[in-house]
């Protein structure tokens, strides 16, 4: 059994005109949101095998924010170019490539590629409409090898963001 969790980067800045997309940061809301989110799955008790972020600066901030909340160490967070705007292919792709020591492996990407990942990958065929900024979506999967994952196998675990409750 291996077990999934799909992050969202959390809200960005759009304030400065002359940096590219890949190179937005943070905004206030986003660096309030993901403290919030990772603690939210430190009282869950995760322990991840892996984090493997987008290499934007969005989403790899996220990454190490969340790092950080779960005692993981950033110097191990995977970046990965691919996961920029990824569709759900290619994600699909990279986590057949894993290594199979990971049981428990944390994504940070971009929407609409993530939404459309964990629909996929969902064996309901619908998870949401939308993953929220900072928001968290958990499955386990019934494989023992990364490359025995398929869309539709996945068991949503809880989805969770940081308007679903007050904290």
């Amino acid at each position: 059994m291996k077990t999934l969790y799909i992050v969202r980067h959390a809200k960005s800045s759009w304030e400065d005109d002359a940096l590219s997309d890949f190179e937005r940061p943070l905004n206030e809301r986003g660096k309030r949101d993901a403290p919030r989110m990772g603690k939210r799955l430190k009282e869950k008790d995760l322990h991840p095998d892996v984090m493997i972020s987008s290499s934007a600066r969005r989403a790899f901030s996220t990454a190490k924010i969340i790092a950080t909340a779960l005692n993981y160490p950033e110097a191990r967070i995977v970046e990965e170019k691919k996961l920029y705007h990824a569709n759900e292919d290619v994600m699909l792709s990279l986590l057949k490539h894993l290594n199979d020591r990971n049981n428990t492996v944390m994504i940070f990407g971009h929407n609409p590629g993530l939404t459309d990942f964990a629909n996929s990958l969902s064996e309901k065929k619908w998870v949401t409409d939308n993953i929220p900024t900072s928001g968290v979506i958990a499955f386990e999967l019934p494989i023992k090898l990364w490359n025995e994952i398929t869309f539709g196998s996945g068991k949503v675990l809880f989805f969770d963001y940081p308007k679903s409750r007050e904290d």
